[in-house]
């Protein structure tokens, strides 16, 4: 994970967006209602990739507040971190993922959505985050120009 915020992100580690990379286990593993998943390259052992699903909506700010209140923590299922290596990217991996961690919110019962934003500068990630979802709200149509950053849902029964 901290690969990907230095390699595609080109932000490195930023505390505050990315403590629950530092921690996983207490962000992903120890709340009932969250999961991490872990892909292994089979021959090494080596991890080409990661998915999550945690039950905090968007916070505003940094995200706005028509999106904090449509997407409420507790009933929103929140996907982060999902990321692949580029050498493993384009065989299906993060969708098999994805649907893993939709099998998971929906067999949760108490989430009523599924909320991710996506940084659309990161090759890929639009165009992916497109064919499973809807965008919900896109900064960069914000007048004045907003972040670089779209908002999707994904529906539950995906």
């Amino acid at each position: 994970m901290l690969d990907t915020v230095y390699r595609d992100f080109g932000t490195g580690y930023v505390p505050r967006w990315h403590g629950d990379i530092i921690d996983p286990a207490a962000a992903y593993l120890a709340p009932a209602r969250h999961t991490l998943l872990v892909a292994l390259d089979p021959r090494d052992g080596e991890v080409v990739a990661t998915a999550a699903l945690d039950s905090r909506g968007p916070a505003h700010p940094p995200n706005p507040r028509a999106l904090a209140e449509r997407y409420p923590s507790g009933e929103t299922a929140q996907l982060r971190r999902v990321y692949v290596r580029p050498e493993h990217r384009r065989r299906g991996l993060a969708r098999r993922l994805v649907h893993e961690l939709l099998a998971f919110a929906a067999a949760d019962g108490d989430y009523r959505a599924v909320y991710l934003h996506t940084d659309p500068a990161v090759p890929g990630a639009e165009d992916f985050w497109r064919s499973l979802g809807k965008v919900v709200h896109d900064e960069r149509e914000e007048p004045g120009g907003g972040q670089e950053i779209v908002h999707f849902e994904i529906p539950m029964g995906r």
